[in-house]
């Protein structure tokens, strides 16, 4: 269930093919571009790092930081 924040990040706990909601919110910060993104747009994040990403492409890019890729 996602809850209104306000424009307040949520904090949110990352699961493969899921994620909870630790803290209400209605958006998260990418960790690699910085944008904001609306929780009803999640769909790129990392269990193993718990962080979000705005697209494929930053997902990549964190990944191949990391030497995962």
């Amino acid at each position: 269930m996602l809850m209104t924040g306000g424009g307040t990040p949520a904090r949110i706990h990352y699961m493969a093919g899921t994620f909870r909601i630790l803290a209400s919110g209605d958006h998260v910060v990418c960790a690699v571009t910085g944008q904001r993104i609306p929780l009803h747009e999640l769909k790129y994040w990392s269990v193993e790092r718990q962080e979000p990403y705005v697209d494929a492409e930053a997902s990549l890019k964190a990944e191949q930081s990391a030497g995962k890729a």
